[in-house]
């Protein structure tokens, strides 16, 4: 759902088209509501950073793949130090 938002908003148009609007809406609630259900058992700092890191992750690689978005080296390497970040996080939870 994270994902789901973050790359409709560049369909939305500026929320000017009505169906992408729709559907990235109830992507960002749908996200929130994850989000909630998930505080109840994990920690909210690595419950929220796990969120934030595979939205970010995520958005990042369908970016490249949707967008034609760069895909150097370095951009690639920091997504994987996001991912190791996200494992190191749940590993300690």
């Amino acid at each position: 759902m994270e994902v789901g938002w973050a790359i409709g908003l560049k369909y939305t148009e500026g929320f000017s088209r009505l169906v992408p609007s729709v559907l990235t809406l109830a992507c960002m609630a749908g996200s929130i509501i994850l989000l909630g259900l998930a505080v109840k058992t994990l920690p909210i700092g690595t419950a929220y950073a796990v969120w934030t890191g595979i939205g970010a992750v995520g958005t990042a690689l369908l970016g490249i793949m949707l967008f034609g978005d760069p895909s150097t080296a370095l951009r690639l390497a920091c997504i994987g130090l996001i991912v190791g970040g996200i494992v190191g996080l749940k590993l300690v939870t």
